[in-house]
């Protein structure tokens, strides 16, 4: 109960920053692209060898990336591009800061190791994505796991923000893959139960979602 009044308040909330959002004439795609390029400026700040800064920024374009649904909501302007768009440029965003943290191992002393895990987590972060779309596409719902992107990007800035993100990145190449495993797990249990042969029509994705 508490956690569903916490998540209606924030929706309420986000309902209300985006109708103001909207006032100032700023549409759900374009804050879509400016959360791309904040994330970029992320980036480039973890790049130039400021984790720590990295870290809140992070936070805080994190935050900023849930005002484009919010402005498609107080408009009545969702789509199923906008929902596209959003989802294929949060790919973008989670992958352009793993580049900048990979920038920024590389001239440390753990830059090997380093290396080697923002490669083997951002691979494991796409095939969540990947297994999710292409589960839909089938007819199945995959949204089970242990890091969805919303905990990948708060862990990953917690630790920036701590000085320590190879903590994050050991975690996330092992975490991804097992959310990657057990999103494929999952959708093969489900079509099990159908029985060899089974059809399922491939859905229209909702006009109401854009993640």
């Amino acid at each position: 109960m508490i956690s569903e009044y916490i998540g209606a308040r924030i929706r309420g909330s986000l309902l209300g920053v985006g109708r103001a959002l909207a006032r100032l004439g700023l549409s759900a795609n374009a804050l879509t692209v400016v959360g791309l390029l904040l994330n970029a400026g992320v980036a480039l700040v973890i790049a130039s060898g400021h984790p720590r800064w990295g870290g809140a920024l992070l936070l805080a374009a994190s935050a900023f990336d849930m005002l484009d649904g919010a402005v498609a909501r107080a408009t009545g302007t969702i789509t199923r591009f906008g929902g596209f768009l959003d989802s294929t440029l949060d790919r973008y965003s989670e992958a352009v800061v793993f580049g900048g943290l990979l920038i920024f191992l590389l001239g440390t002393d753990d830059g090997d190791v380093g290396a080697l895990l923002v490669f083997v987590a951002t691979v494991g972060a796409l095939l969540i994505s990947y297994a999710r779309a292409r589960a839909e596409a089938a007819g199945f719902s995959a949204s089970v796991g242990l890091v969805a992107r919303p905990e990948r990007v708060v862990l990953l800035a917690v630790c920036l923000l701590l000085g320590r993100p190879l903590w994050a990145l050991w975690v996330l190449a092992i975490a991804t893959h097992v959310t990657a495993l057990t999103r494929i797990v999952h959708v093969w249990r489900l079509a099990g139960r159908e029985g060899p042969g089974a059809a399922r029509p491939v859905p229209a994705a909702p006009a109401s979602e854009r993640r």
